[in-house]
């Protein structure tokens, strides 16, 4: 694969020490691995192997990767391997594509406590479609899906939302009868699911507040007062959350297609970076305001890696979740279930040709046979492994910048 002209990683090594002088004090310990597990990707500080071509001697060299899931370079291989396990669990039927967006104002205290308002954000909003889904005035039904945490808008900003993908309808509440479809391109009404989340999300964070489980330190300092407390809430109770559905989509490719674009994403990709000059990033951004216009934006490379960084999740906390029929508990038996009902075919066994392809596709690098790019007749074969640097074994300690080479 051909590496972008310009990388997040060139900017890391390049202003990683600024950055750190000016906001390192501040910084996570998962936003510390994160920076330097970037720096490092695919340097010769992570180690690597060479590879000979045995028929020309043509050599190569390859360095590893961090395998640190915010790094644009790092996604790729885990996508795919995500998405070939869903490929045998997506049911053809419809699917719809919902986003629920938590107010701006709430930006500051999900930056302190991100693993309580993200925790908060992904139950209410599973609750919230269970709720109306299951109301035998809307659909009547028990729904499944997954649910995707995004925390960016497309100018780096912090804006944290969910995208939830599931079946067009479910199982009816007895398990017995035939499945319940939505009706042709309508799924919930998205109001009534606006009004719900934002009732449940709210009650949730006051409560939370109350066990104590809330950090309210600078720029949220005056939340800790039971006064400000309340005029906080009030606002959120009298602002409008955006709850957004797409019309559904019909086949299980196009599924697919979707679950490819956000799942495995992270902040910025790399190929969205135009250039890097006199300390400033230029970067493409599209804007939905104005018909998916696209256009550039320039900003301090120290601003750049401040934003980038708002969006380092917390260690352990994950960002993909299945929930109701597609829960990993129940997922199986569920799921054939579904097909029972619907007459579908279960996925069945992978063909001869099949199976040699998967295992083809699935194998580690050192193990697959890559034909000679120059002489187009021999195999590139491992003949040397590149172990790395001390220092940079352990991607866990939080530690400055220092030499890639």
């Amino acid at each position: 694969m051909t590496r972008p002209a310009l990388e997040v990683a060139d900017v890391v090594q390049q202003y990683g020490d600024a950055f750190l002088g000016r906001y390192g004090p501040t910084l996570s310990g998962a936003q510390h691995r994160a920076l330097r597990a970037i720096a490092l990707c695919r340097t010769a500080a992570l180690g690597g192997h060479i590879t000979q071509c045995d028929h020309c001697g043509h050599e190569e060299q390859a360095y590893n990767s961090c395998r640190n899931r915010h790094c644009p370079k790092c996604h790729g291989a885990a996508q795919a391997t995500w998405l070939a396990a869903r490929e045998r669990e997506v049911l053809d039927v419809p699917y719809v594509h919902v986003v629920f967006t938590l107010p701006h104002t709430l930006s500051p205290l999900a930056l302190q406590n991100p693993r309580v308002l993200y925790g908060l954000l992904f139950r209410t909003v599973v609750q919230t479609l269970q709720d109306i889904a299951g109301d035998p005035k809307h659909l009547g039904a028990e729904i499944g899906g997954l649910a995707v945490l995004h925390t960016w808008g497309q100018q780096l900003h912090h804006h944290p939302h969910l995208h939830c993908v599931l079946p067009a309808g479910g199982l009816a509440p007895d398990g017995t009868r035939w499945w319940i479809a939505c009706r042709p391109h309508f799924f919930l009404p998205v109001k009534v699911l606006s009004r719900r989340f934002r009732r449940l999300f709210l009650a949730a964070l006051e409560q939370a507040a109350h066990q104590g489980d809330l950090t309210v330190t600078g720029r949220c300092q005056d939340l800790a007062a039971p006064q400000p407390w309340q005029r906080f809430l009030g606002t959120l109770r009298q602002t409008d959350w955006i709850v957004y559905a797409k019309e559904p989509l019909q086949t299980p490719q196009h599924v697919l297609k979707y679950l490819a674009r956000y799942t495995h994403r992270v902040a910025i990709a790399n190929h969205r970076l135009v250039a890097l000059e006199n300390g400033q990033v230029t970067f493409r951004w599209k804007d939905y305001q104005r018909g998916h216009r696209l256009r550039t934006m320039t900003l301090d490379a120290v601003e750049f890696l401040r934003r980038f960084l708002l969006h380092i999740l917390p260690r352990g906390l994950q960002r993909i979740r299945h929930f109701g029929f597609l829960a990993n508990r129940v997922r199986q038996a569920k799921l054939a279930q579904c097909r029972m009902l619907q007459q579908q075919p279960g996925p069945g066994l992978l063909t001869g040709e099949e199976a040699t392809r998967t295992d083809a596709e699935t194998m580690r690098p050192a193990e697959a046979s890559v034909v000679c790019p120059v002489c187009q007749q021999g195999y590139m074969q491992l003949v040397e492994t590149l172990y790395p640097h001390r220092a940079a074994r352990d991607l866990s300690v939080p530690i400055p910048m220092y030499d890639t080479s």
